[in-house]
């Protein structure tokens, strides 16, 4: 579970990334749950976006990612996702 400074320190780091997947009509699979769990190991930190055209909302959206990525829920600020999972390789983010 993160804190509020670590997830202040996060936001921070995730201002000037831009968002990677996006989420669509089909809304959350398993296939993209495994391409997203893959990126989070390579970058630990993400931006995810959800289209005007997704028929779940937004909350529901960053839950089902969240779980399915063991990742840990940064925000939700718009139609975009912020989330961080520890990498277990390529460790490059240290938090406060």
């Amino acid at each position: 579970m993160l804190t509020g400074k670590q997830k202040r320190y996060l936001r921070s780091k995730a201002h000037h990334l831009s968002p990677i997947f996006q989420v669509g009509k089909g809304g959350v699979n398993d296939n993209m749950i495994k391409q997203v769990n893959e990126a989070l190991e390579a970058r630990e930190l993400m931006k995810v976006s959800i289209l005007q055209n997704c028929d779940e909302d937004r909350e529901s959206v960053a839950d089902s990612l969240v779980k399915g990525t063991k990742a840990e829920l940064v925000q939700i600020i718009g139609n975009i996702i912020i989330i961080y999972k520890e990498s277990r390789e390529n460790k490059q983010i240290v938090l406060p």
